[in-house]
């Protein structure tokens, strides 16, 4: 019935081709050769025959379904064993209509037209999407055989005891997005790398002279405010005219007074920088020249030049060089005031990816290159200062030439340059800088110019065993001998691992062992651990470490043992002897960690001292270890490894041991980097508003409100913020 219902379907297509499974085969390379292949294990595909316009589409039936053969057919009851099926001729399979029709009532049953799928596993072999989907529920059903496997094993006693005496730690995070690159920082000048002693001497030169010169051009300031500005009555001999020839010889000799800091700043230009006194210089330049010129020009409607102002700028140049100079000395003398320095670098992806500071011993190689590298406000001036003299230059032109009035070109020109000179320029780094050197150097802690503080910005610190507790706070508060074991063999043994481990107790027990008269004994298999230490001793296995160490290794301890800090020892598995510490907490160690939290620098203990763990820190002293980070044994042994890589760029040169220095140094440099900034961009703020204001009024010709007096009560209005910032730099 099957074959006569192809039949009918395809008696209209053209030729009156019938398609069966020998024609496809045969059209498709299928010949004798391999027929017996395409029937053992050849899946054919259905051939679709174009169909042409005159033929019907093909009908909507119920749903046939053709299986694929399979290389063993089944046979069906009523068939005799060894007789072959006809072979099935295949169409293709209509499509399916979203609600089927019914079958008719001439149709044949719907089993005569279902041949049944081959075997699962033939046909998983077959389809790779059910090859896919065995192999999921297959390890579906195997985690789901092995899920409870380890359930019941925290109630385990090895278990119990490894969660009550071994310390939490923490573990370093994955980044789960990509951290975001950092600008490459500017390398520092090519300067020579002096001593910092050498620096020390030759900033001493000059800075009297250069802190008494500051004082004469103030002094010049008082005589030059009151010719400038109308406040009080003048003299009759004193004319609109003598006035002018006053202010010109006043600015004339406060420039020869600062014409060592004047010519530096003409020098810059030369070396492609700038910097504010490089405006000053031109501004003093063009202010001078518009006062000698106004008698020719003829005054402005009594309008004094802007000589008050100039004065003003250089007297508080001189005073700013002269600040800077002394901090630089401050920090010279403290570096150079130890034989062997800790240093203090910013190093990269220290821990958990982040950047960490770290202190180590060396030489301050660098530190006098970066202390003779420009400082923070000067390369952001850098940037401004000659788009602020271009424009001065550009805008002159337009308010003069440009109104018809060429006459004016020297006071626009000296307005606009006099109003962009910030007059704080020069205090925008030496005023923090001079404060936060005097306070570290009390510390004992020295910044290494200002490539040191630009290497700030870290969010973890590591801090030793010295940290905590500098050598004199730690002391043996007595000593136990159990069983039959010498004195000299449980003290060499103990002092012996203690030295290995390289801890903060190595002092104490170098003194112990030289009063016993003892010497360190050779070693093996030397392993750490958390909360202790072992090694083999002449064939004998050596235990030190803390009490909740022995617990762990199964040492009998004494009943009613009252023993909060102490070193304990044991040989072939039996208790030894007992070292009794007792930890002095130093005064600054909780105000520094207090300071560091503070300013978001979180503390990371690299601590090999097997006592100094956050619960002991936190019972016996009370201190923010929440807010600190303990990393496993292993990793803060790599942490404190004197022998690991550092940063080139150092931040501070450190003199003392303990925290102290060291988060003074950290914090201060931050607090500075943030002054520094803020002050520089205020700086340049009131530079452009000046700029831009002094050109609209000198467009539109304003005398008045552009006089000697207005401008300089703007620039000291802009002047008022910079000490008020650089004096929060140390209040910390």
């Amino acid at each position: 019935m099957a074959k006569d219902r192809d039949d009918e379907l395809n008696k209209d297509v053209p030729g009156g081709e019938e398609f069966s499974l020998e024609s496809i085969l045969a059209e498709f390379g299928g010949g004798p050769a391999r027929k017996k292949r395409d029937k053992e294990d050849t899946v054919p595909f259905p051939i679709v025959p174009k169909r042409t316009a005159s033929q019907p589409p093909p009908p909507k039936g119920g749903g046939r379904v053709v299986a694929f053969p399979s290389g063993k057919e089944e046979e069906k009851p009523g068939e005799r064993p060894g007789k072959e099926r006809p072979p099935v001729e295949r169409q293709a399979a209509p499509q399916r209509s979203p609600e089927p029709e019914e079958p008719g009532e001439n149709e044949e049953p719907e089993e005569d037209k279902v041949v049944d799928f081959p075997g699962e596993e033939g046909a998983a072999a077959d389809n790779p999407i059910a090859e896919g989907l065995n192999r999921l529920v297959r390890k579906a059903d195997d985690y789901a055989a092995h899920m409870f496997e380890e359930e019941g094993k925290e109630h385990e006693e090895e278990v119990r005891r490894a969660e009550a005496y071994i310390p939490g730690t923490d573990e370093e995070e994955e980044e789960k997005r990509p951290r975001r690159e950092r600008r490459p920082r500017r390398q520092p000048p090519p300067a020579p790398d002096l001593p910092a002693g050498d620096l020390a001497r030759r900033y001493s030169k000059g800075l009297k002279s250069l802190s008494v010169r500051g004082t004469l051009v103030l002094l010049l300031f008082l005589p030059a405010l009151y010719l400038s500005v109308d406040l009080l009555p003048y003299p009759d001999l004193l004319t609109d005219q003598l006035r002018l020839w006053i202010l010109a010889a006043a600015q004339g000799l406060a420039m020869l007074l600062g014409l060592d800091v004047l010519i530096g700043g003409l020098a810059r230009p030369f070396r492609l920088e700038f910097g504010m006194d490089t405006l000053l210089v031109f501004a003093a330049a063009a202010t001078l020249a518009d006062a000698l010129t106004m008698p020719v020009l003829g005054l402005r409607e009594g309008e004094m030049p802007y000589c008050a102002a100039i004065i003003l700028g250089i007297a508080l140049l001189l005073k700013g060089t002269a600040r800077k100079r002394r901090g630089q000395r401050l920090a010279c003398r403290t570096a150079a005031s130890a034989s062997h320095p800790y240093l203090v670098t910013l190093d990269e992806g220290k821990w958990n990816g982040r950047d960490t500071y770290t202190k180590w011993s060396g030489e301050p190689i660098g530190f006098g290159r970066q202390m003779q590298a420009s400082d923070g406000a000067q390369r952001i001036f850098q940037r401004i200062v000659p788009l602020l003299l271009i424009a001065s230059l550009l805008l002159s032109i337009v308010a003069s030439i440009g109104r018809g009035a060429p006459e004016r070109m020297l006071w626009c020109l000296s307005a606009m340059l006099t109003a962009s000179a910030s007059l704080s320029g020069a205090l925008c780094f030496s005023l923090p800088w001079l404060i936060l050197c005097r306070r570290l150097s009390q510390s004992g802690a020295a910044i290494a110019g200002w490539d040191g503080v630009t290497a700030t910005g870290g969010s973890g610190i590591l801090l030793t065993d010295t940290d905590f507790f500098p050598p004199g706070c730690v002391s043996l508060n007595g000593i136990k001998v159990f069983g039959d074991f010498p004195v000299d063999k449980v003290v060499s043994s103990t002092a012996s691992l203690i030295k290995e481990s390289g801890c903060g107790l190595d002092k104490i027990f170098h003194d112990l062992l030289r009063s016993q008269g003892c010497v360190y004994r050779r070693m093996s298999n030397f392993c750490c651990y958390e909360g202790g230490l072992s090694a083999v001793i002449r064939n004998q296995q050596v235990l030190v470490g803390s009490a909740a160490f022995m617990h762990l290794m199964e040492i009998p301890l004494p009943p009613g043992l009252n023993v909060k800090n102490a070193v304990f020892c044991a040989i072939d598995g039996e208790l030894a002897g007992i070292f009794a510490l007792n930890y002095t907490l130093h005064g600054t160690l909780e105000p520094s960690l207090n300071s560091l939290i503070r300013n978001r620098v979180t503390p990371v203990m690299a601590t090999r001292d097997f006592n100094l763990i956050p619960a002991m820190l936190r019972q016996r002293f009370k201190l923010p270890v929440d807010k600190m980070e303990f990393p496993a044994a292993e990793r803060r042994i790599e942490l404190s490894d004197e022998d690991q890589e550092h940063s080139d760029i150092l931040t501070a040169v450190l003199c003392r041991e303990g925290v102290a220095p060291y988060s003074e140094a950290v914090v201060g440099a931050a607090r500075l980097r943030r002054a520094v900034r803020i002050s520089a961009l205020l700086a340049s703020l009131g530079a452009v508003a000046g700029l831009l204001l002094a050109f609209y009024l000198t467009f539109v010709g304003s005398y008045a409100s552009l006089s000697a007096g207005n401008l300089l009560v703007f620039l000291v209005m802009w002047l008022v913020p910079i000490p008020l910032i650089s004096g929060m730099v140390n209040k910390y």
